[in-house]
């Protein structure tokens, strides 16, 4: 079998952002200040910051504002609440982000829970999982939203595909297993206190790595002909599929980095001027 064609993030994302550009502009026209994504920062984790920053940049680079709140790292829940729920109230921002993780001390769920739903771009609150799994509108959690694309731009159609997804956190495997069941897949979620997850995992038309071990699938756990989405990031530039390997078998894969990362981004940012559309009406 030949070598898996690379499933590339990198050029899709680059045409999103060239989309949501045009769309910032017309928009930032129409009603006379452009759209605006908050980001708030709980104490300075050093990739946190970078992550931070780099969305930030991306943001500028489409046409969105983009406002930070910095917050020690010692802030109490009820002072973070207070934040999020001034900056929902707000009507000159239109998407709000709040980087996690916070500290074991932050109710991290209450925090969430104070970003008003049309303005949860992330994708990171109850009423944004709950439109996720009943097919409603509203917001996609940015990374499984950008997954479900990168797959239609591969015409790859997950309906009657049996997708086994490795991790379920509440942003990114719970949800895409979510959306994958949307679109009629039967999915499987796997954990650590999944047995024997190789024979799960053997049995997958679609695969979804998002539990943050590098290389724990391997290529011998890949079904031949699957489609891989290594959403893993390990230090060194390491997913959660051990690639060489993988492409072996599969014949579609994401590599790290390039692949699901810029999507992640992209997505972000194209319902941050979707979220000011509707809020506007402009």
């Amino acid at each position: 079998m030949s070598q898996a064609q690379l499933m590339d993030g990198t050029g899709l994302a680059g045409r999103i952002v060239e989309e949501t550009a045009k769309r910032a502009a017309g928009l930032t026209e129409r009603m006379g200040a452009a759209p605006c994504l908050a980001t708030v920062l709980v104490g300075e984790d050093p990739a946190s910051v970078t992550y931070v920053r780099m969305k930030q940049n991306r943001s500028r680079k489409a046409g969105i504002e983009s406002r930070h709140v910095a917050l020690p790292a010692g802030i109490p829940t009820a002072e973070l609440v207070g934040t999020l729920t001034a900056l929902s109230a707000d009507p000159t921002v239109h998407g709000i982000l709040l980087q996690h993780p916070m500290g074991h001390h932050i109710d991290e769920r209450a925090a969430f829970e104070a970003i008003a739903p049309e303005k949860d771009v992330d994708g990171v609150t109850l009423a944004s999982f709950s439109a996720m799994s009943f097919g409603l509108p509203g917001f996609a959690s940015c990374t499984p939203g950008g997954i479900m694309r990168l797959l239609d731009e591969y015409d790859v159609d997950p309906a009657g595909k049996r997708a086994v997804v490795v991790g379920r956190s509440a942003i990114l495997g719970k949800p895409v297993g979510m959306l994958l069941l949307g679109r009629d897949a039967t999915v499987t979620y796997c954990h650590s206190r999944t047995a024997d997850l190789s024979a799960v995992v053997r049995e997958a038309d679609i695969v979804v790595a998002a539990v943050g071990r590098p290389r724990l699938i391997r290529g011998e756990d890949i079904k031949p002909g699957a489609v891989v989405v290594d959403a893993g990031y390990n230090p060194g530039n390491v997913g959660d599929v051990d690639f060489d390997s993988a492409r072996e078998r599969a014949s579609l894969i994401t590599p790290v980095p390039g692949g699901v990362g810029p999507m992640t981004i992209a997505t972000l940012l194209a319902q941050t001027v979707e979220a000011a559309t509707r809020q506007t009406g402009a």
